[in-house]
């Protein structure tokens, strides 16, 4: 209970203050590539309820079309303003209003598409007992996860046996371990993490 006021409120309060960033974003999208300005597509929310995930778009039009679900570091489907936006993470403010209309919380296990959901279904049991998160200790952890898959040869393969395995552990730990102060904890991290500083020690 205590999670979900805490989401609605700091969520609100988000999309006010960035309101203008997003604003700002969304203009940039528009006039730099051909397409929509947000990004729409299905994930996997808590108790395996579908739901819409937005981010503001940074890949060209039907970009899943043109290539893998994965995204690896120099992708050719990233629009010029798409990299700014995603190395940033500018991409994922709208999903506070994920967050306020409770598709996501501000802390928990990243959501993912049905095709790896259905991959690792007995494991999403318990990830998907709570709300998908905008950030985790995964998100943290892999922060430069399309570098690691660019470095791949089978970029797709690499991240269904090597890194979906390890950020499905990571979300297992967060929930044996959540509180409200782990999750204000993740996001301090992660805020650092985005500008540039430097945290190792392990949640």
């Amino acid at each position: 209970m205590i999670k979900r006021v805490f989401d609605i409120f700091f969520s609100l309060f988000g999309i006010v203050f960035f309101g203008p960033v997003m604003i700002a974003c969304g203009l940039a999208v528009l006039v730099s590539s051909r397409g929509p300005i947000f990004f729409r597509q299905e994930r996997i929310g808590m108790n395996f309820r579908v739901f819409q995930i937005l981010k503001f778009r940074s890949m060209v039009v039907d970009a899943p079309k043109l290539g893998e679900q994965v995204t690896v570091s120099g992708d050719p489907r990233v629009t010029t303003v798409g990299r700014v936006l995603r190395k940033t993470k500018l991409d994922e403010l709208p999903q506070l209003f994920n967050v306020l209309m409770g598709d996501m919380s501000f802390v928990g296990p990243r959501p993912e598409v049905p095709e790896y959901v259905n991959m690792f279904r007995d494991d999403y049991t318990k990830l998907l007992s709570v709300r998908p998160g905008i950030t985790d200790i995964a998100s943290i952890t892999y922060r430069n996860e399309e570098t690691i898959l660019a470095a791949a040869a089978d970029p797709k393969h690499a991240y269904a046996t090597e890194v979906l395995p390890e950020k499905i552990r990571l979300g297992k730990l967060y929930i044996d371990q959540q509180s409200i102060v782990l999750d204000i904890r993740l996001l301090v991290m992660t805020v650092l993490k985005i500008v540039g500083v430097e945290w190792d020690e392990t949640p």
